[in-house]
Formats: C-alpha cells, structure tokens, sequence
C-alpha cells in the first residue's frame, strides 16, 4: 500500500473533533483566534444595524422637523445640515441598544444555523468562552452609551433648540410662506395672502382656545412682523383691519350675533418661549448635560435659593427622573444583549428578517416599560425613577435563565 494522505482541512477558529486534528497549539491561542472570531463578527454586523438604524430614525426626524422648513425657505441648507447632524447623538441613545441585539442575534443565528456553536461546544468550549467577547462588546456600548446620554445627546438638543430660535430671530420673516397656512404658534393659525420681500399682506388669523376652537378671527390688508428680543417675541403689526369676537364659552354656536371691530392699526404678541423654550434663560432639564444636572440639583437644595419646599422637590424628583432614564437607557445595551445570546442561539435563523423582527420585539417590549416607568413622574411617592429599572432586572434574569439552562443542556 502507499502512503496515506491526510486530508487538508482548512483552519477553524476552534479545534476540530473526531479522528482529523489539526496541529496542536496552546491554548491561549486557540482561545484567542476564537474570541477575535466572535467579536469581529458581532461588531461588523451590530456596527451595520446601528449605522441603518441612525438613518431610518434621523431621516424620519427630518422628514417631520425640517424638509418642510428647508423646502418652504425658513431654513438655509448649511443650518439643515448641521441640524442634520446634531440629531445623531440623539437617536443613537435609541439606536445602540437596538443596533447591538440585532447585531448579537443575527450573528449568533447563523453560527447556530451553520452548527458552529455544535462544533465549538464539541471542542470544550463553553457557553461562557463563547459569549464573553460579546459581552466584552456591550460593556463597551454601556459606555458609549453612557457618554452619548450624558454629554452629546443633551448638548445636542440644546443647541438644535438654539440654531431653531436663532433662525427666527435672525430673520423672521423665512417663516412665513406665501399662501400657507402657519401653525408654529401655540394658540393661533396665521394665512398671508401676499408676500413682497418684507411686505406682507392679506392677513388671515385665527385665534384658539385650548379644545382648538375659533374664539377670534382677524382679517387685515397688510402687516410685519418685529422681533422683540428682550423679551423674546414675535410681534405681529397689522394695517387697516377688522377683528371678529365669538363666545369664549359657545364659540361654535353661529347663531348668536359676532361683535366686530374695525381698526387702523393693532399688533399681537407671539412668544417664541412656547416653541422653543425661553430665551436666555435655565435651559430644560432634558437639555442639561450630566455637570450641568448636578449643577442644577445642588441649586434645588440650596436654602439660600428663593424657592417653595413644593418646587425644590418637583425640580429635584425631575432630575433624578433623568439621570436614572439615562443611566437605564445605557444599561439596556447590557440587558438586551444578555439576553440575545441564548436566544439568537436557540432560534437558529440565518433570515435577516426573523432576528431583526425578534430583535424590534424584544426592544420595544423594553421600550414599553421604561415609558410606563416614565409615565408615574406625577405620582413620586411611587418612585418612577426606581421603577425605570424593572425592564432591566426583568430581562436579565430571564438572560441569565435561558443562559444557565443552555449551559446545562
């Protein structure tokens, strides 16, 4: 007989079983080759789903805030970009948790689906040296989680609130499009027939009561618009116009006489604080980086500060209501992908669409909670911003369950 041939398997990133071996090599070597295999991986595919789900949640935001500014003129293409860009911190705080359990599911689905996860487990390598560099990769998205929440998001609303008021103040008038209808402030819904440069006429202006119901109606030939900036308004100066009054109580009931009033000149006020907070003053809690929310709350506890007991507490719960939503909503990165793991292993689907359709069920569950959390600021003594972490102490015991039953079987 001739010699034997042995077959020329090519490398595995884990040892082979059965009677073909490979070379024998250290163990910390095999180990190593196989956790780069796992990570790189989990990270190509959690850095694509992340990347897809940026775009479809800040080119929904724009679709809603800002093609309809940019298209009507109120916006100049630079400002659209840089407002573009500012909303991506803040859709990440959304989008990491996402983008990583959708990442940890498909991989983990097709290794299961190729029966690689058989092969490595044959090879002695358990459930907790195959998920440690996926969980290696969470603690690194709580982290940057944790910088997006505390530090861009916040910074990146503020200054997408200020670009909005600045636009306004700089130039009111981009504004106001010819023939439209204008529904920006809170109270009125404003029609300019005719627009000239800075030459406005044709004013039709409805003003509302709080269920939306017309309780004036004011027609004027022409009219400009000022911008008050001390105390942060728009005033709106109408010319040679008729003003019509209905019953603040029946406004709809057309069968009681309108009074009527003619005038030469009158102007309306249009506070820009209802739009977009006010001007030059304490920024919204939701706006303040985490310095600038320890700032505040040590103001909260200042005696020294003219304040009630009832707003101190209010100003206080607020902000711990934040900073655990924050802290709750970077910690999910590590829930959800706890998780993932057992579960991307037990479903064995290689269909993108099975384990992206898991995927936005599992966080939107998620997203449920914390919102139902969120949902009893108006009852403290419940604690809510306790409560935000029942989501994640819910899913990961339920990870570590499926977990330990995987690692028995």
């Amino acid at each position: 007989m001739g010699p034997q041939v042995r077959p020329n398997f090519p490398d595995l990133p884990y040892p082979r079983v059965g009677n073909c071996r490979p070379v024998k090599t250290k163990g910390p070597l095999t180990v190593s080759i196989f956790h780069r295999y796992i990570f790189f991986g989990v990270a190509f595919t959690c850095a694509g789903a992340i990347g897809v789900l940026v775009f479809i949640l800040v080119m929904g935001n724009a679709m809603r805030d800002l093609f309809q500014l940019f298209s009507q003129g109120q916006l100049s293409l630079m400002t659209s970009g840089e407002m573009l860009l500012l909303l991506i911190p803040f859709v990440l705080s959304y989008a990491l948790p996402l983008g990583i359990l959708t990442g940890v599911l498909l991989t983990l689905g097709r290794l299961s689906a190729d029966h690689e996860i058989i092969a490595a487990r044959s090879a002695g390598i358990g459930l907790i040296r195959l998920s440690a560099p996926i969980l290696f990769l969470a603690v690194l998205g709580v982290a940057v989680s944790l910088v997006m929440n505390f530090h861009y998001a916040p910074n990146a609303k503020a200054r997408y609130r200020e670009i909005l008021q600045d636009a306004v103040r700089t130039n009111p008038l981009s504004f106001i499009v010819e023939r439209s209808f204008i529904r920006e402030f809170p109270g009125y819904v404003i029609y300019v027939g005719r627009k000239q440069a800075d030459q406005l006429g044709d004013f039709w202006i409805w003003e509302l009561d709080d269920r939306e119901r017309v309780v004036k109606f004011i027609r004027a030939q022409s009219g400009k618009f000022e911008f008050n900036e001390k105390d942060n308004f728009l005033i709106l100066v109408l010319n040679r116009g008729q003003s019509e009054f209905r019953s603040s109580d029946t406004p709809e009931d057309f069968s009681r006489p309108r009074p009527a009033l003619a005038f030469d000149r009158a102007s309306i006020q249009l506070p820009l604080q209802q739009i977009f907070g006010a001007h030059k003053e304490r920024k919204r809690v939701g706006e303040m980086n985490l310095r600038e929310l320890l700032v505040e709350y040590r103001r909260l506890r200042d005696p020294e500060e003219d304040l009630t007991e009832t707003e101190r507490e209010v100003g206080r719960q607020e902000i711990r209501l934040v900073i655990q939503e924050d802290l709750t909503l970077a910690y999910s990165v590590f829930s959800l992908t706890l998780l993932g793991i057992p579960l991307g292993i037990r479903v064995s689907r290689k269909e993108t669409s099975a384990n992206l359709g898991l995927a936005v069920v599992l966080a939107m569950g998620f997203y449920f909670m914390m919102n139902m959390a969120g949902m009893l600021e108006k009852y403290p003594e419940l604690r809510p911003d306790l409560l935000l972490w029942v989501p994640n102490i819910l899913y990961q015991i339920i990870g570590f369950t499926m977990c330990y039953r995987f690692g028995r079987t």
